[in-house]
């Protein structure tokens, strides 16, 4: 088996854990990295391995089978995955729901434009999350679905925190409330609001001589991120906060209540859920997974744009489909 040399655009939270990932996978090995630092100040885990300017990703194209970019989805992932899609079969994280259709379309063209692969927004949601409400939707028609996120840190969550006036230090745990996921499961199939399924808890340091009560109500009051929720916010030390909360975990749960049977009377409950200790090692995980499918897939002539809905499973793994047949199924 050849080994599938792979890149990584963007040397931050998630491409630090692409390069742990890459580390477990021996059928994978890192190629280079490329970053919008100053290379030499790039100091990776793996020797031996090249670091180049992003701007310079062009002269490298043909040292990576597949380049996996880890920039974030607000300002990055827009521009960088088209753009290095006409250099590379790529991969992305692109986790802007509402936004994945325009994401698609511009990589797609991109990518079809020079005969490369891509595939975005991959990750666990969505993308394995995205998997599970397809398929639970696809086998319990007559139903419905729900998605509960954490207890986790929500990264976009806690940016939003730091940008109140009078905060040093802050992060977001999102809360999945166990009533609301109690009520999903006995088979009522609930109408939930936001505020019934989540609750959102923050930690803040603040700064010295900052008006505590005032912060509070600025990130309670905060539209689009806290007002619809039932939100509590702690004050803490430094201390506390570097010792308590520097960690990344998240996870969650999708559920499918559905009735099938004659008359439609019986209950069927299809629940997967997912407990992390480190949201980008994992989601980094998922990306080594898939760069596998697309060195597979690109080898047999696909091109364009690809999601994980698009992606048979065997191509994921590396076991050849008779072991799998043997193995796993």
């Amino acid at each position: 088996m050849s080994t599938i040399r792979i890149g990584i655009a963007g040397y931050g939270n998630l491409g630090r854990g692409v390069e742990l990932a890459i580390r477990q996978n021996p059928d994978t090995e890192l190629a280079c990295v490329f970053t919008r630092r100053a290379p030499e100040s790039v100091q990776l885990k793996t020797p031996g391995v090249p670091v180049y300017r992003l701007d310079d990703a062009a002269a490298h194209a043909d040292e990576v089978d597949v380049l996996i970019i880890c920039g974030g989805s607000a300002t990055d992932l827009p521009v960088q995955t088209p753009a290095l899609a006409k250099l590379f079969n790529v991969i992305d994280s692109f986790d802007t729901h509402a936004r994945i259709p325009e994401h698609f379309a511009n990589v797609n063209a991109a990518a079809a434009d020079t005969g490369h692969l891509a595939m975005i927004s991959l990750g666990w949601d969505p993308g394995l999350f995205s998997l599970n409400r397809l398929y639970a939707e696809s086998i319990l028609p007559n139903g419905k679905t729900y998605t509960f996120w954490g207890k986790g840190v929500s990264q976009g969550h806690s940016d939003a925190i730091r940008r109140v006036a009078g905060v040093k230090r802050g992060i977001q745990y999102t809360v999945p409330i166990e009533a609301a996921m109690e009520a999903v499961r006995s088979g009522s199939q609930p109408e939930l609001t936001t505020r019934e399924k989540h609750l959102r808890e923050c930690f803040v340091v603040a700064e010295e001589g900052a008006d505590k009560a005032q912060i509070e109500q600025d990130i309670k009051t905060m539209k689009n991120y806290f007002d619809q929720y039932d939100t509590t916010v702690h004050f803490i030390t430094e201390e506390e906060f570097e010792r308590d909360h520097t960690t990344m975990p998240h996870g969650g749960f999708v559920m499918r209540s559905g009735m099938t049977g004659d008359g439609e009377t019986t209950h069927q409950m299809i629940e997967y859920s997912l407990k992390l200790e480190s949201n980008p090692e994992f989601t980094a995980s998922v990306l080594v997974a898939y760069a596998r499918a697309v060195s597979r897939l690109a080898a047999e002539g696909a091109v364009g744009c690809r999601t994980a809905f698009d992606v048979a499973p065997g191509y994921l793994s590396p076991l050849s489909p008779e072991e799998l047949r043997a193995q796993m199924l």
